[in-house]
């Protein structure tokens, strides 16, 4: 053999077993990194995301059901809304008054935190001077998470405010 085939053999065999460890690094790399990247399991804002709409559309029907029926829907079926009174992750129910509704959207899962919404009959009065009844709204989401119902809105020298322990979402 030749001094030219005997180094052409031996940069042949250790460009193979460099090539095999890269392949290697490159395999235990992804062994690493796959899991996280193939971790498709939905945070939970997705879901709270769900409540919200749902909540905040029950608060609009129960407005629109008011001007029509001066009275408020008493469960979430009289809505006309379509919306399942429960979820894979949370459950949703009405209370009302003649003067205000309650709405909520309880969340079946502890990591997951619940929405409130209040719709409230105000009395105003107009540009004419004269009084009227309108109706407002708030939507209030628990500051924690958890499975229990808060407190519902209430209205409070005139205004609409959450209770303790929620935050306001939209009013």
């Amino acid at each position: 053999m030749t001094k030219y085939q005997e180094s052409s053999i031996s940069n042949s065999a250790y460009n193979g077993c460099g090539c095999l460890l890269l392949l290697m690094g490159i395999g235990v790399m992804g062994a690493i990194a796959l899991p996280s990247v193939m971790d498709n399991t939905p945070r939970p804002k997705v879901f709270q995301s769900e409540a919200k709409q749902y909540v905040g559309s029950m608060n609009r029907a129960q407005q629109a059901i008011f001007i029509e029926k001066s009275a408020f829907a008493t469960s979430v079926n009289a809505l006309g809304i379509a919306i399942k009174t429960e979820t894979k992750n949370y459950k949703y129910s009405v209370r009302a008054t003649k003067q205000t509704a309650f709405n909520y959207g309880i969340s079946k899962k502890p990591k997951l935190k619940s929405y409130v919404g209040g719709v409230f009959v105000i009395r105003a009065k107009s540009n004419n001077g004269e009084d009227e009844m309108r109706t407002e709204s708030i939507l209030c989401r628990t500051d924690t998470p958890g499975t229990r119902p808060h407190l519902p809105p209430r209205l409070q020298n005139s205004k609409l405010v959450c209770p303790t322990g929620t935050t306001q979402v939209t009013k």
